[in-house]
């Protein structure tokens, strides 16, 4: 069965009823973060690498001593940033934390929440609080799984094909060609995915202060980090960048914004969700936003959602992005709405990059794994999403 909404005539008349009046106090109600691991260890190797496994203390693809540092301290600005709205011990009602399942972003997690809820008990030292997460197969919030999606891999190879892409790969050529002796990597491993791997053992080697192959000259590593850049822009941009959001970052989207209807209409009485991510999330929720700068986000790189109830019972959002630790955040503004942006006006925006029924839109066989919830999670958080008017309208009886 498949479900459509009509939200446009709700939106104009939440629009007209709930926005924003300026100069006047406003009442921060709900925070959404989203955040990207810490520093890690490569995520694998190549043949020729003198630097395997061994080289790194806990093996690949997990937090270092750095990538802790660097979660304590995005946990201290969260501390300092929320003081008068958080508590300031752990209470079970107040924050939801989620984690893909992987060490990385688990244990990020747990390094962030040591900043945020700093331990004042000698005897314990340090809290538990718990972190949650699903099996990777299945998590289509955080890490959406394309390779299964067949529209968007229809999308990627209409976007493969067009000259513009094909003229950047053939200017490659030579290069790549290089790479294959540089690195022993087997043809069908030369690809931009395959590539990108390699400049993250480089990147990864670099920040630790490990020797790096006599190829790998500057010239060689800003010509792998301008393949990764490309590699990322041709999956959430340069071709069809809206219907392929919808595949990614447009059902976080969708999620940040049903949590909040929910809590607006106390049904939820969380004041903050905190996601653990990867830069692929940051990248996908960016793009579904349209404000994606090209740059790839740095570890521990935190994009945040705040929802403010006006003095008029209006809402509005305010976003904001910490990717260098030692700087204020910038302020991020949705294209086409003010800042703050009234949430209906910023429903409005975005609901084009928000799917309805994920398998379906992915053109997948009926009856695939997780189909029903899918579509019933994102139509319930449509609806919420949609709800908050009525909320606010009950209120005001």
């Amino acid at each position: 069965m498949r479900l459509s909404i009509t939200l446009g005539p709700l939106m104009i008349l939440l629009q007209n009823v709930l926005a924003p009046t300026a100069g006047q106090e406003r009442t921060l109600r709900f925070v959404t973060l989203v955040y990207r691991h810490g520093d890690r260890s490569p995520l694998g190797t190549y043949p020729t690498d003198p630097h395997k496994a061994a080289a790194w203390p806990q093996g690949f693809q997990q937090l270092t001593e750095l990538g802790i540092l660097q979660q304590k301290a995005l946990g201290r600005f969260l501390r300092e940033k929320y003081a008068g709205f958080l508590s300031a011990s752990y209470k079970p009602q107040e924050i939801y934390v989620r984690s893909t399942d992987y060490d990385r972003t688990i244990m990020s997690a747990q390094a962030n929440l040591m900043g945020l809820y700093p331990s004042s008990d000698p005897e314990t030292g340090w809290k538990p609080i718990p972190i949650h997460t699903v099996p990777v197969r299945y998590d289509k919030l955080l890490k959406p799984p394309t390779q299964n999606c067949l529209r968007s891999q229809q999308l990627m190879e209409e976007t493969i094909n067009l000259p513009s892409y094909q003229a950047k790969m053939k200017a490659w050529k030579g290069f790549i060609a290089a790479m294959a002796n540089y690195t022993g990597l087997k043809p069908e491993h030369l690809t931009l995915r395959g590539l990108w791997r390699v400049h993250d053992s480089l990147f990864c080697q670099k920040t630790h202060n490990l020797s790096l192959p006599s190829w790998a000259t500057p010239e060689v590593l800003t010509t792998l980090q301008e393949m990764e850049a490309f590699n990322v822009e041709a999956h959430v941009g340069m071709h069809a960048s809206q219907e392929k959001a919808r595949f990614t970052g447009g059902l976080l989207l969708s999620a940040i914004l049903s949590n909040f209807s929910k809590a607006v209409c106390r049904d939820l009485p969380l004041k903050m969700l905190m996601y653990s991510a990867h830069d692929s999330t940051l990248i996908a929720l960016q793009g579904a936003l349209g404000i994606y700068n090209g740059h790839p986000p740095p570890y521990a790189a935190c994009h945040g959602f705040e929802f403010y109830q006006e003095s008029n019972d209006s809402f509005s959002v305010s976003m904001f992005y910490r990717n260098e630790s030692g700087q204020q955040p910038h302020t991020l503004a949705l294209p086409g709405c003010p800042t703050p942006c009234p949430l209906p006006l910023f429903i409005r925006l975005t609901r084009r990059v928000m799917p309805q029924d994920w398998e379906a839109e992915c053109q997948n066989p009926q009856g695939g794994p997780g189909r029903t919830i899918t579509a019933l999670a994102v139509v319930v958080g449509l609806l919420s999403v949609a709800f908050v008017g009525v909320c606010v309208l009950y209120w005001r009886r």
